[in-house]
């Protein structure tokens, strides 16, 4: 036991050693940082608020819906201040600010942005909407509520846009982070989407920062709205480097379209897998065409080829 001891002390020390050699990961003494376990509370709370007669906590004992929404309200307000506090020194405005102003802010922030809260909701619904009408699969409107991830991703979107547009640091990617490790759909929270916007099954979809999507647009899994290159690093940052999607578009999976000057006019069907760098007319239809299948059996059967042809009757199905 005294040899574990003395080699457990030694780990000990060399550790707390290399925490001395000033990389930002050794940066023990600077302001607190947020808590991602709250933040995650606030989303579900909000979500909560969102669908009042859905998601309930059994911590409330709830006699009226007023009495329940003041709890919830005063909860997520109380925390939201806090974590905004916390995270406000990281804007250079408010780096060696006083407390009292730091405090001050971040009221200021987490009350206007829950002045937010009827806006997303109306969005939100008609995400709930555009899911029933999109998917042949919905049961109901329940099904989509309490289970379709794509609806999950869009609605901690929705929450987290309106902090990123209050230029709140950090919490709002800490919402869409999270909703990505759940859902596999990663959308920044800068992503600007408008009203009815459908993510039919939805894993391994990435919406960037700068993308701006319309109403009525619908998305697959495996589908990329995405930068068509990053190797300027923070040089790009604040550019226009995300597509932009007109009203009433749908795009099937593993298609991916790339690059701030590109647009994609109204009306547009996008194929499965296709790969789109310049803009798109109103009213297209993409598609891979020529594409050459082979089938190789064994010796016994040699390869077979066989070429798709696309006409303009096309649509893509799934």
């Amino acid at each position: 036991m005294h040899k574990l001891e003395t080699e457990v002390n030694k780990l000990i020390g060399d550790i707390l050693s290399d925490y001395e050699k000033g990389r930002d990961i050794d940066n023990i003494h600077t302001f607190d940082h947020p808590k991602k376990e709250v933040i995650i509370e606030i989303v579900d709370k909000l979500r909560n608020i969102i669908f009042p007669g859905y998601f309930k906590n059994g911590t409330y004992r709830i006699y009226t819906v007023r009495n329940n929404m003041t709890m919830l309200l005063e909860d997520v307000l109380y925390n939201l201040i806090r974590q905004i506090s916390i995270v406000l020194p990281y804007d250079p405005k408010f780096e060696n600010a006083p407390e009292g102003e730091i405090a001050d802010e971040a009221e200021r922030l987490a009350l206007k942005f829950l002045g937010t809260i009827p806006k997303i909701r109306e969005y939100v619904d008609t995400d709930v909407q555009a899911a029933f009408d999109g998917d042949p699969a919905a049961f109901n409107k329940d099904e989509i509520i309490f289970s379709y991830p794509g609806l999950f991703a869009v609605m901690v979107n929705r929450i987290a846009h309106e902090l990123y547009l209050l230029n709140i640091p950090l919490i709002p990617r800490i919402m869409t982070e999270y909703a990505h490790s759940v859902t596999g759909i990663d959308i920044h929270p800068g992503a600007q989407i408008g009203k009815y916007f459908f993510i039919d099954h939805g894993t391994g979809i990435v919406i960037g920062e700068t993308t701006v999507i319309g109403d009525n647009v619908k998305i697959y899994q495996g589908v990329t709205l995405g930068a068509l290159s990053t190797r300027g690093g923070q040089k790009l940052k604040s550019k226009k480097r995300h597509p932009t999607i007109d009203d009433n578009v749908t795009i099937y999976s593993g298609a991916s379209i790339l690059g701030g000057e590109t647009v994609v006019g109204k009306n547009v069907v996008v194929g499965g897998n296709a790969f789109i760098t310049k803009s798109i007319p109103e009213g297209a239809r993409v598609s891979i065409k020529n594409q050459e299948l082979r089938y190789n059996y064994d010796a016994a059967h040699p390869v077979q080829r066989a070429e798709l042809e696309v006409d303009e009757s096309w649509f893509y199905v799934i």
